[in-house]
């Protein structure tokens, strides 16, 4: 009878984990604060270097001119040609080229202004 007891409550003792012992768990306290993190910066792009054509008008008044020079500075007749409503597209478009441009760009900048941590500033003064 005695060794069923002792059975029992060692089974018990084991089986709790030594809970009875333990002491009251304490409190968590939970804290949230933000957590500036440093944003690497990319280099931005070295600004557009562009060519100007050189682009000739001709008309059925200097088309015999044309040929002529061309011939003599490029030593073949290749030219190419578009309507003046092709022109005026093509100026659109680049008008638009130059929009989309400028808004990356302002978008760049945004961001680049929201992530930078600003330093604060030390007057070189020591207390």
């Amino acid at each position: 009878m005695v060794l069923k007891q002792i059975a029992l409550i060692s089974a018990i003792l084991i089986s709790s984990g030594c809970s009875l012992l333990t002491p009251k768990p304490r409190e968590v306290e939970i804290i949230t604060k933000p957590v500036q993190i440093k944003i690497v910066q990319p280099t931005l792009p070295r600004p557009l270097d562009l060519k100007e054509p050189y682009w000739y008008v001709v008309s059925e008044k200097n088309l015999d001119q044309f040929i002529k020079d061309v011939t003599a500075q490029a030593g073949t007749l290749v030219f190419t040609a578009m309507t003046i409503e092709d022109y005026e597209l093509m100026a659109y478009n680049m008008q638009e080229i130059k929009r989309y441009v400028r808004e990356l760009g302002q978008v760049v900048i945004y961001y680049k202004k929201v992530t930078t941590i600003e330093e604060p500033e030390e007057d070189g003064k020591q207390d």
